[in-house]
């Protein structure tokens, strides 16, 4: 069964539905081979969850302890297999087919993305991939806000980025959130740029992985403002819907789990 909620609900058998990681193993095996064949194996070089960080050419780099606080609340709070590390990569990284979760953040503008870089990060969010973008600055029509909003539009021209609705499948792919969290509160929704019925972007400017952050002596590298540990908490949250959100797509749509969902909520 598919992990859930605060523990886990009922799934159907493996043979109804596949398993998120293993539909996106056999796509990525199929589509990529013809373009690179005998490098690219497929998405998830592994069992556990590891978190891929886009390597692009502004400050990437400033939420270092964002992720791995992220994959050890994971671990602890559910009971997916998580390998506490986010793996940086270049986004015309052949290596990033491997990898179904991309985080793409930072602080200030960056550069445009070249050709190849568009070109390899449009196949791979095309054929299955989900990013999850992160104003780092909490910019707001500048700074990485609008280098973001450049890139993207140029990665997927066809599916601009709009904002996510409060009843969207990724409010309660684990827990059941009404608001978004992050260590500032720019805006109070997310956005996503759909590839068909998948939410195959979604972008925050609240700084959710400066919310996650925590040094090695369990001191939060930052405060939240203005909500305090309530809203660290939110996107805690928030961060591990996102997690099985990627993993899992839209499995929580089915009704069938619906009044389950609801006496858990009670």
């Amino acid at each position: 069964m598919v992990p859930v909620g605060p523990r886990f609900l009922p799934g159907r058998e493996t043979g109804e539905r596949m398993n998120r990681r293993d539909f996106l193993k056999g796509i990525a095996v199929g589509a990529a081979a013809a373009l690179w064949p005998g490098r690219v194996r497929a998405f998830g070089d592994t069992s556990k969850y590891i978190p891929a960080v886009a390597r692009h050419g502004g400050r990437w780099d400033t939420r270092p302890n964002g992720l791995r606080r992220l994959c050890w609340e994971v671990s602890q709070r559910t009971s997916a297999e998580v390998f506490p590390e986010a793996r940086p990569f270049g986004l015309a990284d052949q290596a990033l087919f491997r990898y179904p979760f991309l985080y793409f953040g930072g602080e200030g503008p960056f550069p445009p993305l070249s050709p190849d870089e568009v070109g390899n990060l449009r196949r791979w969010i095309t054929w299955g991939g989900f990013m999850l973008a992160d104003a780092n600055d909490g910019s707001n029509g500048d700074g990485f806000d609008a280098s973001f909003r450049r890139e993207i539009a140029r990665v997927l021209p066809g599916s601009p980025l709009s904002r996510l609705s409060a009843d969207h499948v990724v409010y309660r792919s684990y827990y059941l959130l009404d608001r978004h969290g992050g260590r500032l509160l720019v805006r109070p929704f997310m956005e996503a740029a759909m590839v068909g019925r998948r939410a195959a972007v979604i972008y925050s400017q609240n700084d959710l992985a400066g919310a996650w952050s925590r040094d090695e002596h369990g001191d939060w590298d930052f405060q939240c403002s203005p909500g305090g540990e309530s809203q660290r908490e939110v996107a805690l949250r928030t961060g591990i819907n996102l997690v099985f959100y990627a993993l899992c797509l839209d499995y929580k749509e089915d009704a069938v789990h619906l009044p389950f969902i609801m006496k858990r909520r009670r």
